[in-house]
């Protein structure tokens, strides 16, 4: 029986291919392999990689985005892989940059451990509830954008039909108002101005309960996935969901209150140099997080009661 090493495989992805090339343990390249990106391809990856050794792991960059199959599909057969963050611009200077060279980093960076962090499985309600919230996001996005563009015209509407509008009280009762118009044939400018009012009322309606049916699901999938962290002090749904979306399915893959901390952005950075100790303010990390963060603690700094003691404490402190 022939014994199988072990080996390493990095893959650098892109849209139509991926490049994977297989390292031993020893950091000797032994082969590299381009296949198309999609199921055939994922399968012929994957018997190649198994006919050179034993795969102790995968290295792939970009398992959100064009690695996103690949990554689902190595999950499936019961595969070991890992996150690789971006080739070293310095080596890329100094070795030059081919894909199959990218590849050749990623498996190299597995190798001592310096690629290690867990990607998402992307197969659970975390990923069901990114989808939800990306469509979302969105819609909110376009509905706001038509209410600035609609108010713009109703101060440059002609004086009559703007005052009419002025008297009506009420956001949705406006914009309801605005939606019923009939303008009849475009031959003037009043005729002109409640045509585009109206298509912009219509268009607000519609997004606006687009919007209503995105925030019920994500409700629902937010309340079956974490049911306590809904019921805590000032944490809403869209809070929650870009907790879930941040962790993933699976809470083990990050352990440590720290990590967390890093991950969104809210532990202290290190800028010490010399006999000068002091630390700065985090500007990276998910900043969706951060802010769903940042809008907990705003909350609860206006009516928590242990909030309001530690705020109390810490101020003495200092």
């Amino acid at each position: 029986m022939k014994i199988k090493h072990p080996i390493i495989i990095g893959i650098d992805t892109h849209k139509a291919t991926h490049v994977a090339v297989a390292i031993d343990t020893q950091g000797t390249r032994l082969a590299a392999l381009s296949i198309p990106a999609n199921s055939k391809g994922y399968l012929e990856l994957e018997r190649w990689s198994c006919g050179l050794g034993h795969v102790q792991a995968f290295g792939i960059e970009g398992t959100g985005s064009y690695s996103a199959g690949l990554s689902r599909c190595l999950l499936a057969q019961g595969h070991h892989f890992v996150e690789v963050t971006r080739p070293n611009r310095q080596l890329r200077y100094t070795q030059g940059k081919t894909d199959s060279l990218d590849a050749e980093g990623a498996a190299r960076s597995v190798l001592p451990g310096q690629a290690n962090s867990r990607p998402k499985t992307q197969t659970g309600s975390s990923e069901m509830i990114r989808h939800l919230k990306i469509v979302r996001d969105t819609a909110v996005k376009l509905r706001s954008q038509a209410m600035v563009t609609l108010k713009t015209l109703i101060i440059n509407a002609p004086a009559d039909l703007r005052e009419v509008l002025d008297q009506i009280k009420g956001k949705i009762g406006l914009i309801r108002h605005i939606a019923a118009f009939r303008p009849g044939d475009i031959l003037n400018t009043l005729a002109s101005a409640k045509a585009a009012m109206r298509a912009l009322a219509r268009r607000w309606l519609l997004l606006h309960e687009e919007i209503l049916g995105h925030d019920k699901e994500l409700e629902r999938l937010v309340i079956k996935r974490a049911p306590d962290l809904m019921q805590s002090h000032g944490i809403a749904t869209m809070t929650v969901a870009e907790m879930l979306i941040l962790v993933g399915d699976d809470p083990a893959r990050i352990r440590p209150e720290a990590a967390f901390a890093k991950h969104c952005g809210v532990c202290p950075i290190p800028a010490s140099s010399g006999k000068t100790h002091r630390f700065r303010l985090n500007r990276g990390g998910n900043r969706q997080a951060n802010a769903a963060l940042y809008r907990v603690v705003i909350v609860r700094m206006r009516s928590h009661e242990p909030t309001l003691a530690y705020v109390k404490k810490t101020h003495e402190r200092w």
